[in-house]
């Protein structure tokens, strides 16, 4: 017999596996973007950070942009001034798709870089 119990214990310990994830993981998913964003990086792109202001102020990639996803539809006209490429990242993925989608949307090019870990290596 399974008790609840055990089962809401269980539930907790796969969150926070699931939260503690190697951002490689993210790579996994996002490698098929490694060439354009190194094809952006000739460019001379925009490095798009759409994490939190906590976040950002633990630590960012120097001279990026930072505009958290929640005001980003804010500064769609901002971005496009910039009339360069832009990557997005933030701290797994998640929330750079979303607003990969949204430049995309604006016509703006744009290309989800993952996480801030897997994107600092990259550039590095």
């Amino acid at each position: 017999m399974i008790s609840y119990k055990n089962v809401s214990t269980n539930g907790k310990i796969l969150i926070n596996f699931i939260k503690n994830l190697n951002m490689g993981l993210f790579s996994f998913f996002f490698k098929n973007n490694t060439q354009k964003i190194k094809a952006f990086l000739e460019q001379n792109a925009v490095i798009l950070d759409v994490r939190t202001k906590q976040e950002w102020n633990e630590g960012h990639i120097a001279n990026a942009m930072h505009i958290p996803l929640s005001d980003l539809k804010n500064h769609v006209e901002e971005i496009k001034k910039l009339n360069k490429p832009v990557i997005v990242h933030c701290k797994s993925g998640a929330r750079s798709a979303r607003a990969t989608k949204l430049l995309k949307f604006y016509k703006i090019e744009a290309v989800n870089g993952g996480g801030l870990a897997d994107l600092k290596l990259l550039i590095a």
